[in-house]
């Protein structure tokens, strides 16, 4: 019972990391709000790390490389993208758009791992892409070809394709290393590639004028969205297998929406409900257990 709570909480934190996000994109720029993420994340995962398998485990030669791409995507790209995306979009909105990871990480991985694609991941695909349409242009899919999406939702696809890339990086480098290692190592190297532009966009100048919420969010992402969120997600994975675990993910925008509409007064419109229904059923058929 309590690893189900587990597992319906980090849901629940990780779609509060979308109004998090928002709150801090207004006033930290992206590379600092991302590297100040990590910063903290990095800490509390070596911290734990150490305490459960006594060190760091080394990395291995062949691990190196793959080590490097999960940081570079999972946390770099994914998160540069993400903070450049949440100055612009709704929280609610982006957490849908982020919710299809699953869809094209299903797709990918039948055409570079030769997983099993049947009729109900088939449809699960069809439906959440038809939801993302409506979500990104806002009721309107013919806007999608004549401008009418801005770059909020672009940033956003991105955060889609970092994943997307972060997971099947992961896929390969998790048959010898384990889940908690990985997310170490993809933040701090991640973390490390994050200085300099956040050197440059004068985070040292400027950090000592952020306000409260800003510091509150940082945490919030680092800890809680980041450390706390993986540390369950990961146990729920090793006490009931990935694809029952897998099913909790569906909270997430709904979470995320709600958060929005309580914390932001964010509104929720026909199309939003409409793209949320159909994202939200596309992804249960895509990940449902055999």
């Amino acid at each position: 019972m309590v690893i189900y709570l587990k597992l319906f909480l980090t849901a629940i934190l990780w779609g509060g990391t979308f109004v998090a996000a928002r709150v801090v994109a207004q006033d930290v720029a992206p590379y600092s709000a991302s590297f100040l993420r990590f910063f903290t994340a990095s800490l509390f995962l070596i911290a734990i790390i150490t305490m459960q398998e006594g060190r760091i485990p080394r990395l291995k030669r062949h691990q190196v490389i793959p080590a490097i791409l999960l940081g570079m995507t999972g946390v770099f790209a994914y998160n540069v993208f993400f903070f450049f995306g949440m100055k612009t979009i709704a929280a609610g909105r982006a957490s849908l758009i982020v919710a299809t990871n699953p869809i094209f990480i299903t797709l990918l991985s039948a055409f570079f791992f030769r997983e099993r694609l049947d009729a109900g991941k088939g449809m699960g695909i069809i439906l959440c892409l038809t939801g993302a349409t409506l979500v990104i242009s806002r009721g309107n899919p013919l806007s999608i070809f004549t401008g009418g999406v801005g770059w909020g939702e672009i940033y956003v696809l991105g955060c889609v394709a970092s994943w997307v890339a972060y997971s099947l990086v992961g896929k390969i480098i998790m048959k010898d290393f384990s889940p908690l290692a990985a997310v170490t190592y993809s933040c701090i190297i991640g973390g490390a590639a994050l200085l300099t532009p956040a050197l440059l966009e004068n985070i040292t100048g400027l950090i000592g004028g952020f306000y409260l919420r800003d510091w509150i969010g940082i945490l919030y992402l680092g800890f809680f969205g980041t450390v706390l969120g993986f540390f369950w997600y990961y146990q729920g994975i090793k006490a009931i297998g990935p694809s029952r675990a897998s099913v909790f993910i569906n909270f997430v925008p709904v979470s995320g929406v709600f958060f929005g509409w309580l914390m932001l007064d964010e509104a929720v419109n026909l199309s939003l409900l409409t793209g949320a229904a159909l994202v939200l059923s596309g992804v249960y058929l895509t990940n449902r257990p055999r």
